[in-house]
């Protein structure tokens, strides 16, 4: 797929070890074909399709939402429930005066996005939602502001002008103590991003956006999940309930000797946690293996995946492991993590396992070849993931 350039552009491991968190990254013609992602055929359908109201649809301008009822309208079905229609000409009137229109999620909705996000989660190990920006005037839609994530956006039609300020505070959060500082009169950056071109940001850089000249403009925004030391903090507070001490009562009403004891204590439970070897490690592997990505049944097989070597296979994650185990009975297995779920394999189907980490989809044939098996075997093994919600099947090739 077009998108799959974008890491290698970025810098794969160099990225990772100068850029992310640190730095803006400018990368001009970093994906060939953008429109393969999206486009404004898409957003009609999606807007025509579905029953998108905000926040999942929103106009804004000048840093404020638009009210909905500027362009919508409400409908009450037959079944008395109400829900606001968008109205094509009130939207239209509304972005022509200089409104940005922001379909969240938009990795959800639409099949390429999602594997945009799914790949961008697989290489950064965090979850990724991807938000359609489309403007047509050189107003600002949101003004000069920041964000409690870091962002790689891909410009898809259309030239983006972009004015980086950098942060008045390191890595802010969304339920922080104090506001950042108010940025500098001029940036660090001026940038016109055009087709193709990918723009890398750090969380709680100030940026103002507009469509470059008044061109009309179609960008996707790829937020990432922050993990702070509050998030490894709170996760390791459920790991140590398991201790005795960290489970007793508070000695509120004992003496102040006995509370400092009681804290000396607690502080050398929670040092010792914090030395152990690979806890960063472990944290992230604990995340990879909570995070549900974008669930999918896989109708119509409900009593398992028929073996038909045409039948196509994706993972719902893009935060699957692989990782050697022992069973029950101390032999080796290949243990399958992802959606919540472990799942055992013989060795033999990790060609199978590694062929869907990569990404997109795969046929049962291709499944099969990979790891020497039969389609009907591959089928089986496939069933698994499927019940494990790890995985989902389509029908033929595209």
């Amino acid at each position: 797929m077009t998108f799959q350039l974008i890491a290698e552009r970025l810098g794969q491991e160099k990225f990772l070890a100068r850029s992310l968190h640190r730095d803006y990254r400018y990368v001009p013609g970093a994906v060939t074909d953008p429109g393969a992602l999206v486009s404004f055929d898409t957003l009609n359908g999606l807007i025509a399709t579905h029953r998108l109201e905000v926040p999942r649809l929103r106009l804004s301008a000048g840093g404020e939402m638009v009210p909905q009822h500027r362009y919508a309208v409400p409908v009450t079905t037959r079944r008395h429930t109400i829900w606001q229609r968008t109205h094509p000409a009130e939207l239209h009137q509304r972005l022509a005066e200089g409104a940005s229109l922001v379909i969240d999620s938009i990795d959800e909705l639409h099949e390429p996005v999602a594997g945009l996000a799914q790949h961008l989660e697989s290489w950064l190990r965090t979850h990724v939602q991807v938000n359609a920006y489309a403007s047509w005037s050189a107003r600002e839609g949101f003004g000069t502001h920041w964000d409690d994530h870091d962002v790689i956006v891909v410009q898809v039609e259309g030239s983006k002008h972009w004015r980086i300020f950098g942060p008045t505070r390191i890595a802010p959060m969304h339920h922080d103590t104090s506001q950042p500082e108010p940025p500098p009169e001029q940036p660090i950056a001026d940038l016109v991003l055009e087709p193709g071109d990918v723009l890398y940001l750090p969380r709680g850089w100030w940026h103002a956006v507009a469509a470059d000249q008044g061109v009309r403009s179609l960008h996707l925004t790829c937020g990432l999940t922050p993990h702070t030391g509050a998030d490894l903090l709170g996760w390791l507070s459920e790991m140590l309930r398991a201790t005795e001490q960290v489970r007793a009562d508070l000695p509120l009403h004992a003496g102040s000797d006995a509370q400092h004891a009681y804290i000396r204590s607690l502080r050398e439970h929670l040092v010792a946690a914090l030395e152990e070897p690979g806890l960063l490690e472990r944290f992230a592997t604990a995340r990879d293996a909570e995070d549900l990505g974008r669930l999918r049944p896989a109708l119509p097989h409900l009593d398992g995946v028929p073996a038909d070597p045409d039948l196509c296979v994706r993972l719902t994650t893009g935060r699957a492991r692989l990782t050697s185990a022992a069973d029950g009975e101390g032999a080796v297995v290949v243990r399958f993590t992802a959606a919540g779920q472990e799942v055992d394999f013989a060795p033999s189907v990790e060609p199978l396992l590694r062929r869907l980490l990569g990404g997109g989809w795969a046929s049962l044939a291709e499944l099969a070849a990979a790891a020497e098996l039969t389609v009907a075997d591959a089928a089986m093994v496939v069933g698994e993931l499927v019940d494990a919600q790890a995985a989902t099947v389509r029908g033929g090739l595209w």
